[in-house]
């Protein structure tokens, strides 16, 4: 049987497959400590729970507009206007499942063949297959641990060509954690708006900010770059809600309706009672999101020490989101038992064969020799984990 050229050109999301490693492994009973999946290890807060359950009890369980409701989005432009200072009518709002679902759908409806799109190095795994998928070129443009993961003005300037379209930005990042400026925003939107092309700002992790850092929506720095930027955020992170798959999308009123004119012919709606607790999310009250981030920022302070007391290793300080990105190229080249350690999946596999220890290797990113771990997990369980990587990197030579 031959596949379709697309099936063939994409494979499995790296941070999915590494956790189904470490899951398969505990199955048999073989204690793995995993950082793979970029989920909350918190439970989603009461009150959302209550208003699905209440949706369901109620027989909220039909089909609704394939786009989401008109309540879900009168809340989504009513967030919007509050926490970003940015404004938007209900016809600017896609409601999608899941935030990748809100990528995947902008890129059938708003890239076409051979366009390309700018994305800053290291990215989301997902970002250049769901551009390719859409017969799109990704253009990776390499940023540096020195200068914080960003992309330059300069760097934006001389990546495009007269094919782009469009140019990625994520903050705060996965798998990095960096997070722009308002300044360093304003220099990006001025390099978007004089050569107009679209800025696709993945805001998902957006209140999950560490040490006073006030995120910032690229789409309020004036109207003009608003009118070239389409906003992709949910409430997956934020909310501890990864599983109920409700992400949505902010922008122009054409490409927001190409949008879901595709969703119409695929998954149709959203799942309806997730989005009443979506409504609650973004409505009721946020005192477990404070919660949840301060633990989060105790974690982070948790791995980042440890990560960078290891001989060798030096790590960006995340300013958000709940990843960390350490540098372990000094262990690249290194033997144990005979077996060169060539690159960071090598080390990957090292990692999980020796130390019992599930990370994603840099180069998923685009980030050769460097790793990413997830720290939504209990401080004691990162403190043995980071042991386990430290023992097992003396090991080599």
């Amino acid at each position: 049987m031959k596949l379709s050229t697309r099936a063939q050109m994409v494979k499995p999301s790296p941070t999915l497959a590494i956790t189904a490693k470490a899951n398969a492994l505990r199955a048999q009973g073989i204690d793995v400590i995993s950082f793979g999946a970029g989920e909350p290890d918190y439970d989603t807060p009461q009150h959302i729970k209550e208003a699905a359950i209440a949706a369901l009890q109620e027989g909220f369980t039909k089909y609704t507009p394939a786009g989401g409701t008109d309540e879900l989005k009168e809340a989504i432009c009513a967030k919007l206007q509050r926490e970003n200072k940015v404004h938007y009518k209900k016809e600017h709002i896609l409601v999608s499942c899941g935030g990748k679902h809100s990528f995947y759908n902008l890129a059938q409806a708003f890239i076409d063949d051979g366009d390309e799109v700018i994305i800053p190095a290291p990215f989301w795994v997902s970002y250049p297959p769901m551009v390719a998928l859409a017969g799109g070129k990704p253009v990776i443009v390499a940023t540096s641990e020195e200068e914080g993961f960003k992309l330059r003005p300069d760097t934006l300037e001389k990546a495009i060509t007269p094919r782009t379209k469009a140019v990625v930005i994520n903050s705060p990042s996965n798998p990095t954690g960096a997070a722009y400026t308002r300044a360093e925003l304003q220099g990006l939107a001025e390099v978007a708006v004089r050569h107009q092309i679209f800025i696709i700002s993945d805001e998902i992790y957006e209140r999950i900010v560490y040490d006073g850092y006030q995120h910032v929506s690229i789409a309020s720095l004036g109207e003009e770059v608003k009118a070239i930027t389409i906003i992709v955020n949910g409430v997956s992170k934020t909310y501890a809600m990864t599983g109920w798959r409700i992400g949505y999308t902010a922008g122009p009123q054409e490409i927001i309706a190409a949008m879901n004119r595709i969703q119409s012919q695929s998954t149709s709606n959203p799942t309806s009672f997730a989005q009443k607790g979506a409504v609650e999310a973004l409505q009721g009250s946020q005192a477990e999101v404070s919660t949840m981030v301060a633990e989060y920022q105790r974690r982070r302070d948790l791995i980042w020490e440890a990560l960078t007391a290891i001989e060798g290793v030096s790590c960006h300080k995340p300013q958000g989101a709940f990843y960390c990105f350490p540098n372990l190229k000094a262990y690249l080249g290194k033997a144990c038992k005979g077996e060169r350690i060539k690159d960071s999946t090598r080390l990957t596999d090292y990692l999980l064969e020796e130390a019992r220890v599930a990370v994603v290797p840099g180069v998923e990113f685009g980030a050769e020799g460097y790793l990413r771990l997830s720290y939504p997990i209990a401080p004691e369980v990162i403190q043995e984990g980071v042991k386990r990587i430290r023992e097992a990197l003396a090991k080599l030579d």
